[in-house]
């Protein structure tokens, strides 16, 4: 039989009727089936699927939305970005947007456009999206969406930009993720743990330094001046340089892997050992860092688990307006333990050229040589 010809082999586009006569099931089944409804058994559910592939059946969106008034579709705001981190959460949201059946609009934002977030936000709500994902990891100066949304929105690791009838949160375990990797620095035996920062306009760069900061006062240790980075490997070598002169330094906590793939290499070429000389500890565990020298420890951000949580969430809030939110709970924290840390042992202090990081707080920042773009978050 030819795809989409029917059983009567025409080249009409088949319809729920036909899924229901091939199936032996009554058309209201054949909905229930795709609107995902209760008391539908497995096998009456798997007949319908197998009859509407094998006719090529497409479910009527338009006519769907004018019966329900909604265009089951969800929009997402995002920045435009290839840094690891929001594009791997992307990523996680649009396989599950796909797998519940709604349509994705994405709108993307420009760093340094205080506007961007308000504009996005409108363009989605004329297309007349049923829910929207803000996925906006920067504060921008002036930002913020002053009229109220009609739609439940949901908000991904960094507070509401709107205002809405709903607002859900998901991904917002940075600092306990934060946590995590400077206790295990510190059960080692390290006496304290230095932190290579993301830039601090990032909402999850400031989870990580509280997360940080909050573990060593929690265990009555020195806090050490924290240096910031921009998410790039350039920004951690640089970072390292500076850190390799401080004889003091056993164990580093960077922001991201990139910036500690930097750090390991000017560890490494100032005469340091790692972990030998000093522990280091990276966040995101992005696919390289098993594989670099020496084998990464790193904090696993839960994307998919992030995404599939909060999209649940989100879908039962359009489904359901009059019901209670679905309780949220926190994300998995995953400590991927490899060979760039252990206990600390005596060292001299390294002697070297100055890197040009800076210290959190210092009004000059040094621009990157050759204006080094910035790599993954």
């Amino acid at each position: 039989m030819t795809r989409g010809a029917g059983r009567s082999g025409n080249t009409a586009a088949p319809r729920s009727v036909d899924v229901a006569r091939l199936a032996g099931v009554s058309q209201k089944t054949v909905s229930r089936v795709f609107n995902d409804e209760q008391y539908v058994s497995a096998d009456v559910r798997r007949r319908v699927l197998g009859a509407a592939e094998e006719l090529g059946y497409r479910r009527n969106s338009a006519a769907r939305a004018l019966a329900s008034g909604r265009t089951r579709s969800i929009g997402v705001v995002t920045l435009g970005t290839a840094l690891y981190g929001p594009a791997s959460l992307l990523m996680g949201v649009e396989r599950v947007v796909r797998d519940t059946g709604y349509a994705l609009r994405v709108v993307n934002t420009v760093e340094g456009d205080p506007a961007g977030m308000a504009g996005a936000v409108d363009s989605l709500l004329d297309q007349g999206v049923d829910g929207i994902v803000v996925s906006e990891p920067i504060e921008e100066e002036g930002e913020g969406v002053s009229a109220r949304v009609g739609v439940p929105v949901l908000v991904l690791g960094a507070p509401s930009p709107v205002s809405a009838p709903l607002v859900l949160t998901a991904g917002d375990g940075a600092d306990l993720m934060a946590r995590t990797a400077t206790e295990h620095l510190l059960e080692l035996g390290h006496m304290t743990v230095h932190h290579l920062a993301g830039p601090q306009r990032w909402y999850a760069a400031r989870d990580r330094l509280d997360g940080w900061r909050a573990t060593l006062t929690a265990h009555g240790r020195a806090v050490p001046p924290p240096v910031e980075g921009d998410w790039s490997a350039a920004s951690g070598y640089r970072a390292g340089r500076r850190l390799a002169e401080d004889g003091g330094v056993t164990a580093v906590f960077a922001a991201n892997d990139d910036m500690a793939i930097g750090l390991v290499r000017a560890l490494t070429e100032a005469g340091l050992r790692v972990p030998g000389d000093v522990s280091v500890v990276g966040f995101d565990d992005i696919p390289v860092a098993a594989y670099v020298t020496p084998p990464l420890t790193t904090v696993r951000q839960p994307f998919d688990a992030v995404a599939q949580e909060g999209l649940k969430r989100l879908v039962h809030a359009i489904e359901n307006p009059d019901a209670a939110p679905l309780p949220s709970s926190p994300p998995p924290v995953d400590l991927v333990v490899r060979t760039s840390t252990a206990p600390p042992s005596r060292r001299t202090p390294a002697r070297g050229g100055r890197g040009t990081a800076r210290s959190l707080g210092d009004p000059h920042r040094t621009p990157p040589p050759n204006g080094g773009p910035a790599t993954h978050q």
